[in-house]
C-alpha cells in the first residue's frame, strides 16, 4: 500500500476528532486525502492537514471506527512519511497547521513517541513554525506528554464523557481518573509552570449520545475543566453509529443537542454563567426549542436591566447582547447615555431579541408577555 493511499485510510479515520468549534467539514479526496477546514470561533476557515499516524488500537471504545474488536485492515504510517507528505502540503500552501492523532500500535508511550516525532521533524530538522496540534493519547506518561508541549501550540485529551460511569458504559479499557483527568492534571501543571509549552493550552471532546449522561452531567463536568483544570475549550461529537461496532444498533445522537450544548458550554465558557443559571428539564437535558440563553435570561430576577446603569454581568446576560457589545455599551454610555434602539443596534446588538428585557433611560421596550 503506498503513502498515499495509507493517507486517504487515516484521514478518513481521523474525521472523528474535533479541532474546530462549529462548521466543520472534511475537504479530502483521492488526490488531496488529509484536508480538514477548521471553521475557529471567530469564524476565520483555517486548512489543517489531519490524520491518524496508526489506526491499529487495543482500546475497545464502542462507538469508533478503530474499535480493538473491529475486523477491517489496520495500516500505520512512519513519522518520515507523514512528516513528508504534510510540508507538501504546507509547501504547496494547501495547508497552513497540522492536527496529529493516533490509535495505539503497540503500547501507549511508543505509539504516542511517533506523534511527538512527527513534530520534532518539523520543528527542529525543517524549521517549521506554524500551527501544530497534538491530541495525547489517554494513559501516556507525564515525560512524554511535556516533550509533547514543548513542540506543539495546542493539546488536548479526549475526556468522552462527563461522568466515570458514562465512559464505562463506552470503553472497558480506560480509567476515567487515571488515565484522563491526571493527564489533565498535568498539562494543566506543565503549562502553568512552563506557559511556552503548548501556548493555546488545552482542549477536550466528549461524545454525545454514546451513553446515558444528561446535558446537566456534561455541562456539570465541561464547567469543571475549565475552573480547575485550565481547559480552554470543550467539543462535542453527536454519536454516529456505525457498522461493525458494538453501538452499531443505537440511535444516533441529535444533532441539535449539539448545538443547544455548544451554546450553554459558550455560556459558561465566555460569558462565565454557573451551571445552576441555566434551565434544565425534569431529565437533566436542555430545551432543544430553546436557546440556552434565552431559556436562562427568562428565570431571572435581573430584568429589565437598564442599559446606561447595568453592570456588565446583567448585559452580557441579556439575549442579544454579546460580551463585545457589552463592552461597547459600558464604554460609550460615560460619554453620553443610549436614548434610542437604533444606538444599540449600531454596536452589534440583536435588538428584537434584547427589547424584553431592557430599559433605556428608564423606559421598559416591550414587556416581556408581549414579545
Amino acid at each position: 500500500m503506498n503513502t498515499m493511499h495509507k493517507m486517504q485510510v487515516l484521514s478518513d479515520s481521523a474525521q472523528y476528532d474535533l479541532c474546530d468549534y462549529v462548521n466543520r467539514h472534511t475537504s479530502s479526496s483521492a488526490n488531496l486525502p488529509g484536508i480538514y477546514h477548521s471553521t475557529v470561533s471567530s469564524g476565520c476557515t483555517i486548512p489543517l492537514f489531519k490524520v491518524l499516524m496508526t489506526n491499529k488500537c487495543c482500546n475497545d471504545c464502542k462507538y469508533c471506527i478503530n474499535n480493538s474488536k473491529r475486523n477491517f485492515t489496520r495500516i500505520e504510517l512512519t513519522p518520515r512519511e507523514l512528516t513528508r507528505v504534510f510540508l507538501h502540503y504546507y509547501q504547496k500552501k494547501y495547508v497552513n497547521g497540522l492536527f496529529l492523532s493516533s490509535g495505539i500500535s503497540g503500547d501507549i508511550d511508543s505509539s504516542m513517541e511517533k506523534v511527538v516525532e512527527v513534530a520534532r521533524l518539523l520543528r527542529l530538522e525543517h524549521g517549521y513554525q506554524d500551527y501544530i496540534h497534538l491530541k495525547i493519547i489517554p494513559g501516556a506518561s507525564r515525560d512524554i506528554i511535556k516533550r509533547a508541549m514543548g513542540l506543539a501550540d495546542r493539546v488536548s485529551v479526549n475526556i468522552e464523557a462527563a461522568t466515570p460511569s458514562g465512559l464505562s458504559e463506552i470503553s472497558s479499557t480506560k480509567d476515567y481518573h487515571t488515565d484522563i483527568i491526571r493527564r489533565l492534571k498535568w498539562i494543566r501543571a506543565i503549562h502553568k509552570k512552563n506557559p511556552e509549552c503548548a501556548p493555546s493550552g488545552g482542549t477536550t471532546q466528549l461524545i454525545v449520545g454514546a451513553n446515558d449522561e444528561s446535558d446537566a452531567d456534561i455541562l456539570k463536568r465541561v464547567k469543571w475543566l475549565y475552573d480547575k483544570m485550565d481547559v480552554r475549550r470543550s467539543y462535542f461529537s453527536t454519536f454516529q453509529p456505525l457498522e461493525e461496532t458494538p453501538l452499531e444498533k443505537r440511535p444516533p445522537g441529535n444533532p441539535i443537542r449539539s448545538s443547544r450544548l455548544y451554546q450553554a458550554d459558550a455560556l459558561l465558557n465566555s460569558y462565565k454563567f454557573k451551571v445552576d443559571e441555566l434551565i434544565f428539564q425534569e431529565d437533566g437535558f436542555l430545551d432543544s426549542t430553546l436557546d440556552p440563553k434565552y431559556a436562562a435570561a427568562i428565570n431571572m430576577d435581573i430584568f429589565p436591566v437598564e442599559i446606561n446603569q447595568g453592570p456588565y454581568r446583567d448585559l452580557i446576560r441579556v439575549p442579544g447582547i454579546g460580551t463585545l457589545s457589552a463592552r461597547r455599551i459600558i464604554s460609550i454610555r460615560k460619554k453620553h447615555p443610549f436614548k434610542k434602539l437604533e444606538e444599540l443596534k449600531k454596536i452589534g446588538v440583536v435588538v428584537h431579541r434584547a427589547e424584553p428585557f431592557i430599559k433605556l433611560e428608564g423606559n421598559y421596550q416591550s414587556s416581556l408577555d408581549s414579545f
